[in-house]
């Protein structure tokens, strides 16, 4: 992959980013995915490469856009995978808290696994801890030989995992060895990735999550010299059989790294949309300005970005789309609308070329 295609991608995230902060705190979450997914897949339009959606918003006849299998980019070449969350932590923007994100990571063709949508157990650390620990450890195993290989005191390891029922009796355990724990109410591709950066206060991430949101963060951690296990959990035959259908022969086999993003090139960007450990969300300024805080990183180099920018919205002609489509009916009515709309149709070359350009 071109180097470029990371600053490429940055905006694409930018931009689903401020489409979705509009709606902060409105107690809509539906809304508000729609925004960053209408943003998202628009501005896809103007980003140099062949790409196909292996990670996405759903099945052909669940999502109008940015559904698996879709071709997105403005060349036929380089191929791609694709992984996208337009909006990763939809419940955190409508009730206003912290740690949303526009995701999406993309390497080379074939590397990136076809996540079901079902849940994923995780484990998740930094470079510290990386080659020393084993999902299939018990909890309280996987906790002692974290503490040994840090130095650390198992009263002073700090764990993060989503606050959910489904997790009691792993909570039982981190409350039995000591450890402190920091709850996530959303947001599973931050709180996996927070293990890899010092400064949130992370040792490691445990408990289940989103399939195709493993896959993200094990991008991720990929950039970062960190690392993800996982094991898909299908819930009833249907979804055993839906995971042998993607490619995965033994479901519950502990998926590597490798398995996840295959051993090649990885680019990850991310964008803040509320507030969080690792970025800071989307700022309204005066004179009709916002400021967004992201990251981008490229595997091959380890080279981590953050990029601080300032964007004058009147300029933003994909934000004026997604509003146009977004107060036009009924939210139910504006998904079959929406591929219709200009906001997503295929542009010609020269169009292509003119919108890369005013953005």
């Amino acid at each position: 992959m071109e180097r470029e295609l990371a600053l490429e991608i940055v905006r694409v995230t930018e931009v689903a980013a401020l489409a979705s902060a509009p709606w902060m705190g409105r107690g809509d979450k539906n809304s508000a995915d729609e925004a960053a997914t209408l943003a998202m897949r628009a501005m896809f339009d103007s980003v140099s490469v062949n790409g196909t959606v292996v990670i996405g918003e759903g099945e052909m006849d669940e999502a109008p856009m940015l559904y698996i299998g879709e071709k997105v980019g403005s060349t036929e070449a380089p191929e791609v995978d694709v992984a996208v969350d337009p909006l990763e932590g939809t419940v955190i923007v409508a009730k206003g808290l912290n740690n949303a994100l526009s995701v999406i990571a993309v390497a080379d063709k074939g590397n990136l696994l076809h996540a079901p949508d079902m849940y994923m157990e995780k484990l998740a650390v930094g470079p510290a801890l990386v080659g020393k620990l084993s999902i299939e450890d018990p909890v309280d195993v996987t906790l002692r030989k974290a503490a040994k290989a840090l130095g650390k005191r198992m009263a002073d390891l700090t764990v993060m995992i989503l606050d959910r029922d489904r997790h009691e009796s792993i909570i039982k355990t981190l409350r039995k060895t000591g450890v402190r724990i920091k709850f996530l109410s959303d947001g599973d591709v931050a709180g996996a990735m927070a293990p890899a950066f010092p400064e949130a206060g992370i040792d490691l991430y445990l408990g289940s999550g989103g399939a195709p949101e493993g896959v993200l963060a094990a991008a991720a951690l990929s950039c970062l010299g960190g690392e993800l296990q996982g094991r898909l959990m299908p819930a009833n035959a249907d979804e055993f059989e839906r995971c042998k259908a993607m490619g995965i022969e033994n479901p519950y086999q502990v998926l590597t790294m490798q398995d996840m993003i295959g051993t090649d090139d990885v680019i990850f960007a991310a964008t803040g949309v509320t507030p969080g450990e690792i970025l800071g969300g989307v700022r309204y300024l005066a004179d009709e300005r916002a400021e967004t805080h992201s990251i981008v990183m490229r595997a091959k180099t380890k080279t981590i970005r953050y990029i601080k920018s300032l964007h004058y919205l009147p300029n933003k002609e994909v934000l004026h789309k997604v509003r146009q489509v977004q107060s036009s009916g009924h939210p139910e009515d504006r998904r079959a609308a929406a591929v219709e709309s200009a906001v997503v149709k295929k542009q010609p070359a020269a169009a292509k070329q003119e919108q890369t350009q005013s953005s």
